[in-house]
């Protein structure tokens, strides 16, 4: 066990209290923390500073406007209802199409608008909120996810989840929809985690249940050696999330639409360490390079270029 603990320092392995006591503590305000726990303030913030987001249409606060947008709802066959200060992808309901019984959902099931409307007061009554407090539902835009993406998903939208540290990013991984996770993109509830290669964009080996894959579960493809469209931009991207809310240790999520490229989904001020097992080296070692070097790191350029010289596959 001692020799095992060593060899994951060695590699920078961080857990929960090293990250927390040595990362998000000493540098991210907790006055900054709403700007990112909150998903409407989120998208505003990002559509001002001229951040592509998937398109809103529309925010129920309360009951008795629940009503008027089921009415507005009728003229869409796609679309998402989200909590505003929902985590791990609770309480998200996916619309996927309609038919003359109902709307169907990403995972294949068949609701109707009443079942829709139960939902979303669901939502503001705070069932999937951090902290169980009321909270707002947000319809918007469904992601059509990028081609690249067909052969290693499954009945989901997969998103690039990108760990940046004083405006650098230093890890990320492809999060990829499973049957396990109702189409979901999250680990928690059963998603891969696919290391990605910062310097190149190249996909390498996955997670999925804390085992090392090399082929989705579902689809049988190999999800190594997927070259991931517009990653410099992405990088870049996630670079100015620093800018963007000020916090110099967060998380971002991006989709890439295949009409409309990358979409920020949503940020995240504790995003989680399930990225290491993905990449399968640790946070610590990339997070103590930014911190010798931040200083002199200036411009966007400049930190993606460090990201892609400094954080290539071990």
């Amino acid at each position: 066990m001692l020799s095992l603990i060593r060899r994951l320092r060695q590699k920078g392995v961080l857990g929960l209290n090293a990250r927390n006591g040595a990362y998000i503590l000493p540098h991210n305000p907790r006055r900054l923390y709403p700007l990112v726990d909150d998903k409407l303030l989120t998208k505003k913030l990002a559509a001002k500073a001229g951040v592509a987001v998937p398109e809103l249409y529309g925010v129920v606060e309360t009951p008795h406007q629940t009503l008027d947008m089921l009415d507005k709802l009728k003229g869409f066959s796609d679309f998402v209802v989200k909590p505003a200060h929902g985590s791990g992808g609770d309480g998200i309901l996916v619309v996927v199409g309609k038919t003359k019984r109902g709307y169907r959902l990403a995972n294949g099931t068949l609701v109707t608008l009443g079942e829709i409307a139960f939902h979303i007061n669901n939502t503001l009554s705070g069932i999937y909120s951090l902290g169980g407090q009321p909270d707002v539902a947000l319809i918007e835009y469904r992601v059509k996810f990028d081609p690249v993406f067909e052969d290693i998903t499954y009945n989901g939208v997969p998103d690039i989840r990108i760990i940046v540290f004083h405006g650098v990013p230093v890890m990320a991984m492809v999060r990829l929809p499973t049957r396990a996770s109702s189409g979901k993109a999250n680990l928690h509830q059963g998603a891969i985690g696919v290391g990605v290669d910062m310097s190149t964009g190249t996909t390498l080996k996955a997670v999925y249940k804390n085992d090392i894959i090399e082929e989705h579960p579902d689809t049988g493809n190999p999800v190594m050696g997927v070259a991931i469209p517009h990653w410099k931009r992405l990088l870049t991207i996630a670079a100015s999330s620093l800018e963007l809310t000020g916090l110099p240790y967060q998380g971002i999520d991006i989709v890439l639409d295949k009409e409309l490229g990358p979409l920020v989904l949503e940020l995240n001020a504790r995003p989680g360490l399930g990225i290491q097992i993905a990449n399968r080296t640790g946070l610590g070692n990339r997070l103590e390079k930014v911190t010798q070097k931040r200083q002199s790191l200036k411009s966007l350029d400049e930190r993606v270029a460090f990201a892609q010289e400094n954080f290539s596959a071990e």
